[in-house]
């Protein structure tokens, strides 16, 4: 007993060192957690003022349209007010010389008819209405040349404004799209991880893949054929679809103006029913009734959209079952609206 009691006294106690091994996760877990709620609201702060700024480029690209469109409605105004007083200016001119002659003529005729003095007295008043007149066109002329030449300066001015304009246009176009493709990458990276959910939760199916940046579930799995009606058995299928994009929508920021469009296809085989006159019509439908669906389980209906293409738009262009059946489809696709 003796022994036994010893043993005890001296085997080892493991209790503390697992209390500090979970009290150092925990810890840690704390850690990360504030380092993530930190990130998130920098990260919400970032992308506020970035719309800010891209909301006071839209602005200023609309006021700067407004003054270059008006500045070249002035310049055209300018222009063809020079046009007019150079026309002007040449048929003074043209007067001008005009009377000029009159006068030359006046003082000849005025020297071979000297004995004439009626005659000269007559010639010298002609001579003087048209010397008074030259005057009178010069001093016109030089009116014009002086309006004409401020006409060109104003010109040349506008055209300094307009070139300042359109550069000034250039750098926001450029700045706008700088800061477009920046929202359309963001929204890229939301389409990846909504992706990756649904390949999670749906799991490798031959029905239902991945094409390019569209999710694709054949028709048959939804809908029987010739119906816009959903099966029964379609309920849980869109009901995990519907979960994952209700998670990824409190992802996104409200200021990305994203859509799920959902679109039917059908295969090329014409249908002619009275409820579906073509394929389109049946495409349709379909895609409406799973948008309805989806609206159904709690997806906000201003970020879903309805689209149908008919036979229009097919994967395989064979005319086998399997292609008909590959062709027959629904597809969703994250974008911007």
């Amino acid at each position: 007993m003796a022994s036994r009691a010893a043993r005890s006294r001296h085997s080892l106690n493991v209790w503390p060192g697992y209390v500090d091994a979970l009290a150092t996760l925990l810890l840690s877990v704390v850690f990360l957690l504030t380092v993530f709620v930190v990130g998130q609201f920098f990260l919400s702060q970032e992308l506020t003022g970035r719309d800010e700024t891209l909301a006071k480029l839209n602005r200023q690209i609309a006021d700067l349209t407004d003054l270059l469109a008006l500045e070249r409605s002035n310049r055209r105004s300018q222009e063809d007010e020079a046009r007019n007083l150079r026309t002007t200016l040449a048929g003074v001119e043209s007067e001008r010389d005009q009377a000029k002659s009159q006068a030359e003529a006046a003082t000849v005729s005025q020297g071979a008819a000297a004995p004439l003095d009626r005659q000269l007295e007559v010639e010298r008043g002609a001579t003087k209405r048209a010397l008074s007149q030259i005057d009178l066109l010069n001093e016109q002329i030089s009116a014009m040349r002086r309006q004409l030449a401020a006409l060109e300066d104003a010109l040349a001015a506008s055209e300094s404004r307009d070139r300042e304009s359109q550069a000034r246009i250039a750098e926001l176009g450029s700045r706008l799209n700088v800061a477009l493709a920046q929202k359309v990458q963001e929204l890229a990276r939301y389409r990846s991880d909504f992706f990756g959910r649904l390949r999670q939760i749906l799991g490798n199916r031959s029905d239902i893949r991945v094409v390019g940046d569209r999710f694709v579930l054949q028709s048959e799995v939804l809908f029987p054929g010739g119906s816009a009606s959903l099966k029964p058995e379609a309920g849980p299928e869109l009901d995990r679809i519907a979960g994952a994009i209700s998670d990824l929508a409190r992802e996104i920021p409200a200021d990305l103006p994203w859509v799920l469009r959902v679109d039917g296809h059908t295969d090329a085989r014409p249908i002619n029913t009275p409820q579906f006159p073509s394929n389109w019509a049946l495409s349709a439908a379909r895609a409406i009734a799973v948008v309805q669906y989806l609206a159904g389980k709690g997806i906000p209906p201003q970020h879903l959209l309805a689209g149908a293409f008919g036979e229009f738009q097919p994967l395989d262009t064979g005319a086998t079952e399997e292609a008909y059946g590959r062709n027959r489809r629904i597809e969703m696709k994250l974008t911007e609206r």
